[in-house]
């Protein structure tokens, strides 16, 4: 049985010419057959300018990047205050400025209370309480970590004098710094080449940075 044989077609250079532009062009032709169908998409979805007029209150992915300033609110809820005429002058600002607590090992707290009352009870308004003038006026008294203590809390956290200053007491004068006080205070003697007088006032200074000392007379005296 013989086979039959195909004879071999003579070697074309135009065909292998055109095979090979072929190749190059399948790629790039799937790519845009791809990309055609996205571009027409992107082309149907409205720009965020668009959105924004047609729609005010929907918000845009650009919004949530951006920092909020309209409801950010202080850890103080100050209460209201019904006479017009109130106004917190920029000079007595200035006057409780001087005297600002910093939140340092070496400055005292109960000191620092002491002289704002002091101011504080120069003012008086018709109509406003005195937790109003406070609470409005004790941000101003702070700066640095004591600063920084009060705008960490949540805001409306504060509603009343009492609450507040308890709270910088608890911060700024801990349990530990008050036992560490009355240990001074009850274990106080003259020093060397102190008079008598010297040594009363430097006891009295005790007393005066730990006035909650709550010691018996008979252990201090």
């Amino acid at each position: 049985m013989h086979r039959t044989h195909r004879e071999v077609a003579p070697f074309d250079p135009e065909i292998e010419r055109a095979l090979r532009r072929q190749r190059r062009n399948t790629p790039h032709q799937e790519e845009q057959e791809i990309w055609q169908p996205i571009e027409e998409i992107l082309i149907e979805l409205p720009f965020e300018e668009e959105i924004a007029e047609n729609e005010p209150n929907r918000r845009i992915l650009r919004d949530f990047a951006l920092p909020e300033t309209q409801g950010s609110q202080t850890s103080i809820a100050r209460p209201m205050v019904n006479a017009n005429n109130f106004e917190i002058k920029p000079s007595l600002i200035q006057m409780v400025q001087q005297s600002q607590y910093g939140g340092n090992a070496t400055e005292d707290p109960n000191s620092h209370l002491s002289t704002f009352l002091e101011i504080c009870d120069t003012i008086k308004f018709n109509g406003v309480s005195d937790d109003a003038i406070k609470l409005r006026l004790f941000p101003f008294s702070l700066k640095d970590k004591a600063k920084i203590w009060l705008q960490s809390h949540p805001p409306n956290t504060f509603t009343t004098w009492a609450e507040l200053a308890k709270a910088f007491l608890n911060k700024f004068f801990p349990p530990e710094k008050t036992a560490r006080l009355r240990m001074d205070i009850t274990s106080f003697s003259q020093q060397e080449g102190e008079t008598l007088y010297e040594a009363w006032e430097h006891y009295r200074e005790l007393e005066r940075r730990c006035p909650h000392h709550d010691l018996l007379d008979w252990l201090v005296v």
